[in-house]
């Protein structure tokens, strides 16, 4: 299978759920901040209805680029099956097995390359921890973004 393909289905797989959105093409569309900033955008208008009235956050790639930290693979793939399998806001069970999404997130990262830099606004994920700074209007939401491949997911 295609790189591309096998991307686009990972990313599918990991990004079904109402809540998680993902996003691989087949050629560099920007900058890691514009490509946060695109399916930002994305994510803004699928939850307008859940926005705090006045609420703002980063609206520019610059912006953007300053809420983001770089980690290597094994962070990426631990994230990934995080944004794939929990939701950020309400505690509760996890919106698909967390064995599939660690599966899925492990193949994306080999495909893509351990070398590869990964970008997210997520600072701790312990027990108990949420810390992030945000992309976009709304309280709740982590992100992830390759450097070279266009990929990102965001939840």
């Amino acid at each position: 299978m295609e790189v591309a393909a096998e991307l686009g289905a990972l990313t599918g797989s990991l990004s079904r759920e109402d809540g998680v959105f993902g996003r691989v093409v087949d050629e560099a569309g920007g900058s890691v901040p514009e490509l946060v900033r695109q399916v930002a955008a994305e994510a803004e208008e699928a939850w307008k209805l859940y926005a705090v009235e006045g609420a703002v956050g980063p609206d520019t790639p610059v912006e953007i680029d300053d809420a983001l930290l770089q980690v290597d693979a094994e962070r990426a793939a631990e994230l990934l099956t995080y944004l794939a399998t929990y939701n950020l806001v309400f505690p509760g069970p996890a919106r698909r097995d967390r064995a599939h999404a660690r599966r899925a997130a492990e193949r994306v990262v080999r495909l893509l390359g351990y070398e590869a830099a990964w970008y997210t606004n997520i600072t701790d994920l312990s027990p108990g921890a949420r810390a992030w700074n945000p992309v976009t209007r709304h309280t709740f939401e982590g992100i992830l973004q390759h450097d070279q491949w266009p990929l990102t997911a965001l939840a």
